[in-house]
């Protein structure tokens, strides 16, 4: 059985999206998984979700900083404006290869974001995440 019902990943990384697809499904975390190269495609899907199928909204998105169009930091001012029951029952985790745990960003989007890991997503970063985050 999964932990969970849906993930989405935003990565505009098509390579490290079947990655992250394949060990989140092999250690059957979440039961769906949804990938996303743009953000901005990303934030619409989520848009719609809350209008139409707030059921379907994902519980954990795992989000890459240094993307094209919109970056993660605007992804995440923007996902801070769906409905707060939705976002508060979504973990936002930052996955990236420049993240520095000590000091992420200079602003106040951290308070949407769970937790932030480096690349290369792993089975580890799934523990963690089980082990810390997981409501039971």
């Amino acid at each position: 059985m999964s932990r969970y019902q849906k993930v989405f990943l935003i990565d505009d990384d098509e390579l490290h999206n079947f990655l992250c697809e394949s060990i989140i499904r092999s250690y059957k975390f979440s039961a769906s998984v949804t990938s996303f190269l743009w953000a901005e495609e990303a934030l619409q899907t989520l848009a719609s979700l809350s209008q139409e199928d707030p059921a379907s909204f994902p519980e954990i998105i795992f989000l890459d900083i240094h993307i094209p169009g919109m970056n993660g930091w605007e992804f995440i001012e923007e996902f801070k404006k769906l409905p707060g029951g939705l976002i508060q029952n979504c973990q936002l985790f930052v996955l990236s290869s420049a993240i520095d745990k000590q000091n992420p960003s200079p602003s106040p989007q951290q308070s949407v974001v769970t937790d932030y890991f480096s690349k290369p997503f792993s089975p580890d970063i799934l523990n963690i995440i089980s082990d810390m985050y997981l409501v039971r």
